[in-house]
């Protein structure tokens, strides 16, 4: 049970419990592929650039080509939150802080799932036909920080990696900034009166496209070792989020805790990167 929840014990009439400051929910589950999937793993199969050759002769042997393939796996994590309110405390706060709590579980989930999404992206991959095999993001499709924030430059030069290794233009791409790299942006003095224009637009929300990036502002991105905010450039099918349960909610009360009310959350997800090509991570100095 909660210990905290006496600081919302009230002496008169009150309707309603305030969130405090939290990011509500997933920000990044829409910007990846994801998979309902089965079991405790999941393998995800890929087929690799082949190569056609000229046919040369008439009537000669059919040319048999070696289709390279390659294999993908993640383990499933399972992710739970739980809390108890009695409901003596029901009295004495006057309401029932049952649903605050419900949409406190669903946003704890949420946060858990870009953490997940996150470290899929930069950190190591799994492959190979028994996943045996870590593969990390190399150090091609890393900028460094330049001993500058996030510039215009840096965010052509993103662009600039993905397109070399033919990422189809189709594919929606994303990008994952702190506030501190919208700031960035917006004290560049290399910036042009029209780019400006439209990182203000970005920092007040009006629109979220830059450079060809759909912006996605989280505060849950890590730092490396020289403590630079690890920014992520990513195509939407680069990364792939597997599915084992959605998020499941259950409100009831505990016989075995003097029938207090529970509020429980779980869900079962895990998330990989699919292709080394299609992320770019971005140092930035901060």
């Amino acid at each position: 049970m909660s210990s905290q929840i006496t600081t919302a014990f009230v002496n008169q009439f009150s309707s309603n419990v305030t969130m405090l400051s939290q990011q509500m929910g997933s920000l990044l589950r829409s910007s990846v592929d994801v998979e309902t999937i089965n079991g405790e793993k999941a393998f995800f199969d890929q087929v690799g650039q082949a190569a056609a050759v000229q046919r040369t002769t008439r009537n000669g042997d059919t040319p048999l080509m070696e289709t390279p393939h390659a294999r993908r796996q993640v383990t499933l994590k399972d992710f739970e939150y739980a809390d108890l309110i009695d409901d003596q405390d029901k009295i004495r706060m006057l309401i029932d802080p049952t649903s605050t709590y419900a949409r406190a579980a669903a946003a704890a989930i949420g946060r858990a799932m870009d953490d997940e999404i996150i470290s899929a992206l930069i950190g190591s991959a799994n492959t190979g036909k028994t996943g045996s095999t870590s593969v990390a993001l190399p150090a091609a499709q890393k900028i460094a920080h330049g001993s500058a924030g996030l510039t215009i430059a840096k965010l052509v030069e993103a662009k600039q990696k993905l397109d070399e290794k033919s990422v189809d233009p189709s594919i929606r791409r994303y990008i994952a900034v702190s506030p501190k790299q919208i700031s960035d942006l917006l004290n560049n003095t290399t910036v042009t009166s029209a780019d400006f224009n439209t990182v203000r637009a970005l920092s007040t929300g009006s629109i979220n496209e830059f450079v060809g990036f759909t912006f996605i502002v989280t505060n849950r991105l890590s730092t490396d070792s020289n403590s630079d905010r690890q920014v992520i450039a990513w195509a939407q099918d680069g990364c792939k989020l597997a599915m084992g349960k959605e998020p499941t909610s259950r409100i009831e009360e505990r016989a075995d805790k003097s029938y207090a009310t529970q509020v429980y959350y779980c869900s079962s997800f895990s998330a990989t990167r699919m292709e080394e090509e299609k992320v770019v991570e971005i140092a930035c100095s901060e």
